[in-house]
Formats: C-alpha cells, sequence, structure tokens
C-alpha cells in the first residue's frame, strides 16, 4: 500500500500512530469518540462500570486494529 492511502502516520517515538493524515482518518477518530461519548451515556461507569469498559475496550481495539490496517507499520523509535 502507498503512503498517499495511509490514513495514519506511525509516531516518531515510541510505539502507535499519531494524529491523521487524511480525512478518513480523521472521520475515525471522531468516530470513535462520538461512539465513547454514548456509550458513557448509555452505561455510566460509576453505576456500570463493568458495561462501560467493555464498551471502551471494544470501541478502542477497533481503533487500533483500524491503525494496523490503515496506518504506517509501528515500532519502537526514538530520535
Amino acid at each position: 500500500m502507498s503512503d498517499s492511502t495511509r490514513w495514519f502516520r506511525a509516531k516518531t517515538i515510541g510505539w502507535g500512530w499519531g494524529l491523521p493524515l487524511t480525512w478518513q482518518g480523521w472521520v475515525a477518530y471522531a468516530l470513535y469518540a462520538a461512539l465513547l461519548a454514548a456509550g458513557a451515556v448509555r452505561y455510566p461507569p460509576d453505576r456500570d462500570t463493568p458495561m462501560f469498559l467493555l464498551v471502551t475496550l471494544g470501541l478502542t481495539g477497533a481503533l487500533v486494529v483500524l491503525c494496523m490496517i490503515k496506518g504506517e507499520k509501528p515500532g519502537s523509535r526514538s530520535r
């Protein structure tokens, strides 16, 4: 896959991804944030902690998988 189709750039220092490179990446981050907020409203952390954690872990896992598929290869880097 060429770099022009990457949605997320790998972080310069550390492991993972930074800010999105494309509008699709920004939409993915916005959707993640909106679904996280909806999960917190539907399953308030102070009343339904296990379900809130399950929703949060599921959404975060999905975002990481998306970043792995549509982002640059992550790796430990240092300057």
